[in-house]
């Protein structure tokens, strides 16, 4: 418990963190307000209300790479690893407390944007949660959200520098998911299973499977279900923060 004081403590104790929140809520319910006030094809639904969930994630993400590249930055890293040697047991206590804030934020973001379509939108009458499914689309980007911090922790430990971590993150999910659907032959192969877009399929559904419609949304992603998918992004997360505690506990601070 002491660990994840001190890691909250250090994590709001700096600017970053709360403009990263304001900006990824911002940014969701704002342009979900733009879509909705515009909405003229019938009645919004639930997938409209968290069609700009992603612009978030990305804001989320780099607070998360944040939250360890500064302390590298201004040395603070080292008193931490004098204090705890062992250098697991705080980043472990740092990644819960960035992947439960991360959650938090994209509640908020998920349920502020579906409650600002509903007044918004001219007819709601599918903006009701009456499935599981309308719930996941929803909730769901909480969830999301939580994972793509501990996967942009992990970047972050691993690449030590702000600027790089930023890089790599944005660069990946905004350009390379989408140029490598370019390769001759293989690239929508690869492309359906590029880790964001198989995350935005967890909330966003299959457009085959009674999603998005068929003109809209991610491609489908081999057989995955949307749980199937979430599991398949929380893996490759785990996996990045896994090697970076390995990395991070064998090089010098």
């Amino acid at each position: 418990m002491t660990l994840l004081a001190v890691e909250r403590i250090k994590l709001f104790s700096t600017r970053s963190p709360w403009w990263c929140m304001l900006l990824a809520l911002g940014l969701t319910v704002g342009i979900t307000a733009i879509i909705a006030g515009n909405w003229n094809e019938g009645p919004m639904p639930v997938l409209g209300a968290v069609f700009a969930h992603t612009f978030g994630l990305y804001v989320v993400m780099v607070m998360a790479a944040l939250a360890v590249t500064t302390e590298y930055r201004f040395g603070t890293i080292k008193a931490t690893f004098q204090a705890v040697p062992d250098r697991i047991s705080p980043m472990v206590a740092k990644a819960a407390v960035v992947t439960a804030l991360a959650v938090l934020v994209g509640l908020a973001a998920g349920f502020g944007s579906w409650g600002l379509s509903w007044l918004l939108a001219g007819d709601t009458s599918q903006l009701a949660l009456e499935s599981a499914n309308d719930w996941r689309h929803v909730a769901g980007v909480g969830l999301v959200y939580g994972a793509g911090a501990l996967l942009a922790l992990g970047v972050g430990a691993l690449v030590r520098q702000t600027a790089g971590a930023v890089s790599i993150i944005l660069v990946f999910a905004l350009v390379l998911e989408s140029v490598v659907g370019l390769i001759p032959n293989i690239g929508d192969d690869i492309q359906k299973w590029m880790p964001f877009t198989v995350a935005s399929k967890f909330i966003m559904g299959d457009p085959d499977q009674g999603g998005m419609p068929a003109d809209a949304g991610p491609p489908t992603v081999g057989a995955l279900s949307p749980w199937g998918s979430f599991g398949y992004f929380v893996a490759i997360a785990v996996a990045m923060f896994v090697i970076s505690l390995v990395v991070v506990k064998r090089r010098d601070a």
